[in-house]
C-alpha cells in the first residue's frame, strides 16, 4: 500500500465503492434496459441486413414495456415463427369443442413435405396420428408436414378469421388454390409480441390450451442454435422460443420469437427479431451472423430479466416440466 492512503483511508474508500455499486431495483431495471439495447444495437450492425424488432420487459406493475421498438410495425414474411399462429388456431378450434387433441388422421405419402421436421425421414407412411402429434411436430421441430395436417382440420380461410377474431391485423396466412393448404404468410413484431404476451398470461387460448403450447416452446429438444444457445439447461426451460428461416428477393431471412420466464414461471420478457436482406445463404446453422447475433442478445436478456418481484402482479405462472435423463427400462 502506497506511504500516501491509510488501510483506514482505503477501507473507507471500499465501503463508498460498494454502497455506489449498490441500486435500486428501478435503476437496477433501468441498467439492464440499456445493456439490452446496446448489445442488440452491436449485434445488429454485425450481422447486417434489416431489422423489425420488439423486445419488451415488465414493470414494476407487471406491464410489458418496450426495450426496443426497430421497425417493430413492419409487415413481413414470418417464415417458421407463424407456425405459433397456426397453432393458436388449431388450438382455438379445440377450445370451441370442434376438435380435440386427440383427434386422429391419417398421414399418407402424398402430403409429406422436405425442410425442417421430421415425418419426411420415416420413409414410410400411413399412420394415423393425433393433433396433439403433429402440434408437437410443428413447434417442437417446426415440421413442415405438420402445416399441412393442420390445414386438414382448420382450413386456411378459417385460421385467418380465427386470428382476425383475436385481434390481429396483419398475422395472416396465404390461401392457395387447396383450401386445406397454404404458405405461411405475414405478421409484424408487435403483433407476434401480443401474441407471445397473451400466451404467457393465458388470455389468448383456454389456459390449459396455452400451457400445453408453451410446454412445447419451452422443451429442451427444441431449438438451441439461437436466443437459447448460451445457456444451461434450466435457464432453457425458461424460454419459450420459436426460430423461422428463409430467403426471398432481399436476401435472406432469420427470425427468433419467444418468451422468457423467472425460475418459478413468471413471464418477464418478449422478444420478436425477424431480420431480413441477410447474406450467408443456405446456412441455417449456428454459425449465421444473425444466429450468433440472436445468441448474444439472447444471453444478455436473460442477464438482465427484471426482478421477479418487479412482475408481481402477473397471473398466472408457467411452470416446466424439469427435465430428467432417463436410461430406457
Amino acid at each position: 500500500m502506497s506511504s500516501s492512503m491509510s488501510r483506514r483511508s482505503a477501507l473507507g474508500l471500499g465501503a463508498a465503492a460498494a454502497v455506489a455499486g449498490m441500486s435500486s431495483p428501478a435503476e437496477a431495471a433501468e441498467n439492464g434496459t440499456r445493456s439490452i439495447r446496446k448489445v442488440y444495437q452491436r449485434e445488429k450492425s454485425r450481422a447486417g441486413g434489416v431489422w423489425h424488432t420488439h423486445i419488451a420487459a415488465v414493470d414494476a406493475t407487471g406491464t410489458p414495456k418496450p426495450i426496443v421498438e426497430d421497425d417493430a410495425d413492419h409487415v413481413t414474411h414470418g417464415y417458421s415463427v407463424q407456425k405459433l399462429a397456426v397453432a393458436t388456431a388449431v388450438m382455438d378450434k379445440i377450445d370451441r369443442g370442434g376438435l380435440t387433441l386427440g383427434t386422429k388422421l391419417d398421414l399418407p405419402a402424398d402430403i409429406i413435405l422436405g425442410g425442417s421436421g421430421i415425418y419426411h425421414l420415416h420413409r414410410v407412411w400411413g399412420d394415423e396420428i393425433t393433433v396433439a402429434n403433429f402440434l408437437t411436430a410443428m413447434l417442437l421441430v417446426s415440421d413442415n408436414t405438420a402445416v399441412r395436417m393442420c390445414g386438414r382440420v382448420v382450413p386456411a380461410l378459417e385460421i385467418n378469421e380465427i386470428l382476425a377474431a383475436k385481434g390481429f391485423v396483419h398475422t395472416r396466412v396465404e390461401p392457395v388454390a387447396n383450401p386445406n393448404r397454404f404458405f405461411l404468410g405475414t405478421t409484424t413484431p408487435r403483433e407476434m409480441h401480443d401474441l407471445l404476451w397473451r400466451l404467457a398470461t393465458k388470455t389468448l387460448l383456454k389456459p390449459e390450451s396455452c400451457d400445453f403450447l408453451l410446454s412445447i416452446t419451452r422443451w429442451l429438444n427444441g431449438y438451441h442454435d439461437g436466443v437459447r444457445r448460451v445457456m444451461s439447461s434450466k435457464e432453457r426451460e425458461r424460454v419459450a422460443t420459436k426460430y423461422g428461416a428463409g430467403f426471398n428477393d432481399l436476401g435472406e431471412s432469420r427470425h427468433e420469437a419467444g418468451i422468457m420466464f423467472s425460475a418459478n414461471g413468471v413471464p418477464l420478457l418478449t422478444y420478436a427479431m425477424f431480420a431480413e436482406g441477410l447474406g450467408d445463404p443456405e446456412n441455417y446453422g449456428a454459425t449465421h451472423p444473425a444466429v450468433q447475433a440472436h445468441s448474444r442478445i439472447g444471453r444478455t436478456m436473460m442477464d438482465n430479466l427484471p426482478a421477479t418481484t418487479a412482475a408481481r402482479t402477473v397471473a398466472p405462472r408457467s411452470l416446466p416440466h424439469p427435465f430428467h435423463p432417463v436410461d430406457g427400462g
